[in-house]
């Protein structure tokens, strides 16, 4: 079992920066891929980033890609989301999940393990 609990989230104003944390235990954090997904209000869970497990790859949603870097901390147990340049568009729950596999990053359905979400809105 993996635990996974974001924090980090927030109210920020358009141009505005926050970094997302996820904390995970239960588990050796290092042999999974994880990835952040995020949920606007009636509307389905969306791909944002992913990082490797030993964070050599990253992958990014073309919405987000120049502004957001994902990175992670092994010996932490944790990985990062810092947003740079945010737009109102960026406001949902964002989500991190992990997974042992990585091959399918981009789908909600490769992953097997999910935080509770952390909200974050972005004021125009």
């Amino acid at each position: 079992q993996v635990q996974l609990v974001e924090s980090g989230g927030g109210l920020v104003k358009a141009g505005g920066s926050l970094r997302l944390s996820c904390a995970a235990s239960g588990t050796t954090f290092s042999t999974y891929a994880m990835g952040w997904f995020r949920q606007a209000p009636a509307k389905e869970r969306v791909f944002v980033a992913a990082i490797s497990w030993r964070g050599i790859s990253t992958h990014y949603a073309d919405s987000v890609k120049g502004r957001f870097t994902i990175s992670r901390d092994n010996a932490k147990n944790t990985v990062y989301l810092q947003m740079n340049s945010l737009k109102p568009e960026d406001t949902a729950v964002y989500y991190c999940a992990a997974t042992p596999y990585g091959s399918r990053w981009y789908s909600p359905q490769e992953y097997d393990y999910w935080g509770q979400g952390t909200q974050v809105t972005v004021s125009s």
